[in-house]
């Protein structure tokens, strides 16, 4: 069979019903990539004869004799189609696995297209940057300049205060310098985690997993023998064959911070969806096949499926000596909470539900596993983690350090699903048994039902305020559903206990809480590692209390929260010493949001004034219009330790290499990297050529979790950027003959006394003379600082039918210096709308036998185009002493405020208090009609 691919004609003949994504890839179109293969996320997205089609959807016998273009093929030669050229200018993406898709979509729109992107775009989806960015370079609008920038149309951040005014550093640091791997991005030459060419692995063996169809059983045998016979199957794999040292899925610096609980594979299955064995065949379909055929004989045994059934006395142990099912728990008081809800004019008491949420990071995990030509075990994996996946597979299989490397591609989004052990470990297993290269990639249906979710929380909240508004007392009861398997479960109940209380000022605060084994599919690290959860209970509450004592929301947190000079105190006497103000930026964040929403009250598309001509359906007393706000806190790094190495040296064409640890999954490391070391090399960004995420360039790093990959990584960068720049300057010293004069480091060249020598030459001549020109940074993530955000809504709700409509989202960030504003704002827009999906649709939904039901993605609803505002963005002007030149992080908190922010807008339209998430369509409706929708919203407001 003939077919045409990018104007090359191909002989080659597809398998029984191949899809032509599959089909694409076999024949090294790596552009083209998989995120759902059921048609529902658009970046496997193709042109056949000029049409866009989900290529994995479309048979590959029916694109013969057919033109088909990829996104390598969309360029004439070296020059850009438009549509890329705008991506690339606009920046329109963050990790870049969608960005396929959406350019060869994009492509083809017309002008009429083009203005209805709500339409137009509905079958491309996007996990980072929440649309503005794609939006700006679907129409080919040109990015914000400036330094430091707010909403285009809006005022720019600067309020005033203490660190008011701070501009750009001298050097890149300031400035929205691109992304390197842009150009790659745009045109699929950039290489993720599987895109590897068939003949560099020859003998790649295909891994599949049989997975338990029980909440909790043991296994009493595995008969293979029928799945070995099946052609091109070459092992299964069992409990038999799998080490005994226990582990923990979830990866931390110090791996005693969780539970060892897991094996590779298993003799008891705790939940549907866990492994049970592995079939490694020469295809995926052979693999699937002897799956098929497995037959495995269980015991079942008890099963809890919610915390408090597996807190019962008496009930079933998910983990022998696990003690009522407690995983970890916390129980401490500041104070006397009795007391002051006893002096307390006001008293808010409620209870509060978050519900899980999947990552959905549209490359699904995936490793491959191979022996390179030392004999070193080498896994290139989807990870933010490669050092500490390395570590873990030493422990478990009894290896070498030096005898293991681990490395990455480009990842495509994190999330914090990817802090884990899901995949490495089952194909080094299989490589080291069978001794060929070993590849496993998870399906869109095993991420929902066999990896690990957000955790879910349940929040008692009890609050008191006096009647001026000060808070008098704050108590939680928490508890946190942690599935069947400890991963993360105490660092996530500890960080989510942390900033959320330590945020307001108040003498009295009391926390007791558990994390709790269930037999349920596991929960995790995800974005806001517990903020989210705890915040929305406590910013609802905060709300409630302001309003109970006539006070705007807004003016009730100036008067409470936390103030520079003041100890940031949870529930113990002394908090975390290695916490500090580096800056503080909070007041300027509350003052941003205020003034926006002030602003968009003027304005009639963000006031509501123009709702019913917008939509003439509904009368005038149908629509309830409401503003909410939220904040949040959280500390720039992890605590417990967080380390990171870094190296620079001076390339022989001039430009400078720089090797650094930590991942690249769309959270925009890798540009500040070069921006960090750049400023203090005194040259452009792009001289600054960046190798990463491979264990055999630094010595350690821990990883690209807890927003570190600027204040930690970023440390180690510029100090061996500052060590470098000393070495060059008293090596060029001694190239000139004016010994007297400084020597100036330009962008390509050293200058001294009027003479100038280009860098490249400055590197041969120290080669000539046996001189490395090399240095190394390094740095332990101690001491740390704290950065804010606040989130504000004007929202819209219909009494009658539960419609809920954004007229307005503005958020205010406190991220110090900020090292590239178009980057960090797209990092506040993407966390605004993954939080956006928490708020308003998304959950994983577990049926009553433990199963998962939201197992694809039109299942479980990930925000769309349509679904996105345009947020305003504010950056307070702030000067960081703790972090590198002055930056804070700002990856996951976004992320934090929004529901909260939210919940106390649907409050403030119609008097009822929602509390649990997410607020969907129905679940509004339903609670309206049961709530009757009191008159006064100051109220106190009853509960749904």
């Amino acid at each position: 069979m003939t077919y045409r691919i990018n104007k090359t004609e191909v002989e080659a003949v597809p398998f029984p019903g191949q899809c032509l994504r599959t089909f694409l890839r076999e024949q090294g179109t790596l552009g083209v990539k998989k995120g759902c293969d059921a048609g529902d996320c658009g970046a496997c997205t193709v042109h056949v004869d000029g049409k866009p089609v989900h290529s994995c959807l479309y048979p590959a016998v029916r694109a013969e004799g057919r033109e088909i273009t990829t996104i390598e093929g969309l360029s004439d030669g070296d020059a850009l189609h438009p549509m890329q050229q705008q991506f690339l200018d606009a920046q329109g993406f963050q990790c870049g696995f969608c960005t396929a898709g959406m350019v060869m979509t994009a492509a083809t729109f017309d002008k009429e297209q083009k203005e209805d992107l709500p339409r137009n775009l509905k079958g491309n989806l996007c996990r980072c940057t929440g649309y503005r960015a794609i939006e700006d370079a679907v129409c080919g609008h040109r990015p914000v300049g400036g330094s430091v920038e707010g909403d285009a149309g809006g005022a720019t951040a600067g309020a005033g205060g203490a660190d008011a005014a701070v501009g750009p550093r001298p050097g890149t640091v300031g400035t929205s310098v691109p992304a390197p791997a842009g150009p790659d991005i745009v045109t699929g030459r950039a290489r993720y985690t599987l895109d590897i060419p068939a003949e560099e692995l020859p003998g790649l063996l295909h891994l599949k997993i049989l997975r338990s169809p029980h909440a909790h059983a043991r296994i009493l045998s595995v008969d293979a023998s029928a799945a070995l016979a099946v052609p091109g199957v070459e092992g299964v794999l069992t409990h038999e064959d799998s080490p005994d040292q226990l582990f923990s899925t979830a990866q931390h610096e110090l791996h005693t911070d969780d539970p060892d609980d897991t094996r590779v594979l298993d003799r008891v299955v705790r939940f549907r969806g866990q492994r049970v064995a592995a079939v490694v065949a020469d295809t995926v379909g052979a693999a699937a096949e002897g799956v098929r055929a497995l037959k495995v004989e269980y015991e079942l045994l008890p099963a809890v499926l919610d915390p408090d059934a597996a807190l019962a006395p008496g009930a079933p142990e998910v983990h022998p000596g696990a003690a009522g099912n407690i995983v970890a728990e916390l129980h401490s008081e500041l104070g006397d909470v009795d007391a002051g809800l006893a002096e307390a004019a006001v008293v808010h008491d409620n209870t509060y539900y978050s519900q899980r949420l999947q990552h959905v990071a549209l490359e699904t995990h995936g490793s491959v596993a191979w022996f390179d030509e030392k004999g070193r075990l080498v896994v290139r994996t989807s990870s933010q983690v490669p050092f500490l996946i390395r570590r873990a597979l030493c422990r478990v299989f009894g290896l070498q350090p030096a005898s293991v490397r681990v490395l990455t591609g480009r990842v495509g989004g994190g999330f914090g699903g990817k802090q884990e052990m899901l995949t490495e470990d089952l194909v080094a297993l299989a490589a080291l048994k069978l001794n060929r290269p070993v590849q496993l990639e998870l399906t869109r249906e095993e991420q929902f039902t066999a990896t690990t979710t957000r955790h879910p929380f349940a929040v008692k909240v009890r609050a008191g305020a006096a009647a001026d508004g000060t808070l008098t007392a704050l108590a939680l009861e928490v508890t946190a559903n942690t599935g069947a398997y400890g991963n993360h479960a105490p660092g996530v109940m500890f960080h989510g206990c942390g900033e959320s209380v330590a945020v307001y000022r108040c003498a009295n605060k009391l926390v007791d809480a558990r994390s709790v084994y269930t037999n349920t599919l596991p929960a995790g690290a995800f974005r806001g590692y517990g903020l989210s959860q705890m915040i929305y209970a406590i910013e609802s509450a905060m709300d409630e209390l302001a309003r109970s004592v006539g006070m705007d929301p807004l003016e009730f947190r100036r008067r409470n929260v936390v103030l520079p000079g003041e100890d940031m105190l949870s529930t113990a006497p002394v908090p975390a010493e290695d916490v500090h103000y580096g800056s503080y930026g909070l007041d300027q964040c509350l003052d941003l949001v205020s003034g926006a929403l002030a602003a968009g009250r003027q304005r009639p598309e963000t006031s509501g004034a123009e709702l019913v001509s917008r939509d003439g359906s509904f009368d005038d007393d149908g629509w309830l219009i409401g503003e909410g706000t939220a904040v949040a806190m959280i500390d720039t790094v992890p605590p417990r330790g967080h380390i990171s190495h870094a190296r620079i040296f001076l390339r022989e064409d001039g430009r400078y290499g720089l090797d650094v640890g930590t991942a690249e999954f769309g959270n925009g490391t890798t540009t500040v990297h070069a921006q960090l070391a750049s400023t203090a090399l005194r040259t452009t960004a792009d001289r600054v050529v960046i190798r990463q995420s491979d264990t055999d360039l630094v010595d350690h790093d821990t990883g690209a979790y807890g927003s570190t990959g600027t204040v930690v990584a970023g440390k180690a960068s510029l100090a061996a950027a500052e060590e470098l720049a000393v070495l060059l300057k008293g090596f060029a010293a001694s190239l000139f003959s004016n010994t007297s004069a400084q020597v100036q480091l330009l962008a390509d060249a050293v200058e001294c006394g009027g003479e100038r020598m280009p860098l490249a030459d400055v590197a041969a001549r120290a080669r000539g003379e046996g001189i490395d020109l090399s240095a190394e940074g390094r740095w332990g993530g101690t001491p740390r600082s704290v950065a804010f955000n606040v989130q504000g809504f004007r929202i819209a709700v219909h009494e009658g039918t539960g419609e809920l409509r954004i007229l307005q989202s503005v958020h205010a960030a406190d991220a110090g210096v900020v090292v590239n504003p178009q980057q960090c704002r797209g990092q506040i827009e993407g966390g605004i709308a993954q939080a956006l999906g928490a708020a308003l649709f998304e959950e994983v939904r577990i049926d009553a036998v433990g199963s998962v039901e939201t197992r694809i993605l039109r299942d479980y609803h990930v925000p769309t185009f349509a679904d996105v505002p345009r947020t305003e963005i504010f950056f307070a002007y702030t000067d960081d002493s703790l972090g590198p030149l002055g930056a804070k992080s700002m990856s996951e908190s976004p992320f934090n405020p929004v529901a909260p922010a939210l919940a106390n807008a649907l409050r403030d339209a119609t008097g009822v208090r929602f509390v649990r998430t997410p607020f969907a369509r129905d679940r509004v409706y339903l609670g309206l009609r049961g709530a009757r929708v009191p008159v006064e919203t100051d109220a106190p407001a009853p509960a749904v």
